[in-house]
């Protein structure tokens, strides 16, 4: 009897209609790969994945964290332990700061900071922050940075930050949790396994495409691996000049490495646009016909392209 040969399969299933919750599948594997690949995806998704979080807030009359308002329920720390939890989407480049006046008897939450600007989308506008009573009040300015994983404040500070500005954690990671497991492959004569990964996010990233940029991470810092015995896979070659190696080697790179706004990151993964060769071969009318890519993030990426000596159109 002919041995029966297993093809490889790749399987995704989005568990709700937003697509923030999937599954995802790969078999067969041999014994031993179903482990090595999920540590090695759910670190990925866990930490290496841009978003967007509060990175500073000042309070008018609040020196420390430990601070008390008059009129307002909660003390500073817990002001600041709430507003951790708002997630946001950007929808064009980084935002200025955001600056709210709250004056009598109010619930403070997150829709308060979506109501204040369309720079970005909250995705838990219901998010309680704290409470004002009918004689208080609260003059609050926040920022809102990019950045990947998790972030302590003192991270967050920067020189020359207005006096009372507080520097606070940040969560940047989109990904809110991760699980994988492995089983034998049913009725396999060889041990092969299958590899099963579940994954959460926020909503400012489908669970498909945090799973597709994690594989894309990982398969690009293997690159340098390859390389020992397989130079050629990074460009090297004696015969070519130091100028054209550096331009193919920006040309290789990632989207990942332009530092862009979550907004134009997103529709660029929509567009399965993952390489810098690959954004500059498009001309400027082709990127405005993708799925809810604007003018914004059309002027975002001119100008980053610009910045690195490269332009829509290239050839």
């Amino acid at each position: 009897m002919a041995k029966k040969e297993l093809e490889i399969n790749v399987d995704f299933k989005d568990e709700t209609k937003s697509g923030d919750k999937g599954s995802f599948s790969l078999q067969p594997l041999e014994r031993g790969y179903g482990t090595t690949l999920g540590n090695a995806m759910r670190r990925v998704l866990l930490t290496s994945i841009p978003g967007a979080a509060i990175t500073h807030l000042k309070i008018d009359g609040v020196q420390h964290e430990f601070s008390t308002i008059k009129g307002v329920k909660e003390d500073v720390a817990d002001i600041i332990m709430n507003l951790k939890k708002v997630r946001f989407r950007l929808m064009d480049n980084e935002p200025d700061k955001i600056t709210l006046k709250l004056k009598g008897k109010k619930v403070f939450t997150a829709q308060d900071i979506q109501d204040a600007s369309d720079q970005f989308e909250i995705l838990n506008p219901e998010e309680y922050i704290t409470e004002i009573n009918s004689s208080g009040k609260m003059d609050i300015e926040l920022r809102v940075g990019i950045g990947k994983g998790y972030v302590p404040s003192e991270d967050n500070d920067k020189p020359n930050l207005p006096l009372g500005t507080l520097s606070i954690d940040s969560i940047f990671n989109p990904v809110t949790n991760v699980t994988f497991n492995v089983q034998p492959v049913p009725g396999a004569k060889e041990p092969i396994e299958i590899l099963s990964l579940d994954v959460a996010t926020d909503g400012s990233i489908t669970a498909k495409d945090a799973v597709s940029y994690s594989a894309t991470y990982l398969r690009e810092h293997l690159k340098f691996v390859e390389a020992i015995s397989n130079p050629s896979v990074l460009e090297i070659s004696d015969g070519v000049s130091d100028e054209t190696m550096a331009l193919r080697k920006l040309l290789n790179q990632t989207i990942d490495e332009m530092e862009l706004s979550v907004r134009s990151y997103n529709c660029l993964q929509a567009a399965g646009i993952k390489y810098i060769h690959e954004l500059v071969s498009k001309e400027e009318n082709q990127m405005l016909k993708y799925k809810n890519f604007g003018r914004k993030s059309l002027t975002e990426l001119i100008e980053k392209l610009d910045s690195m000596g490269l332009h829509f159109g290239w050839r």
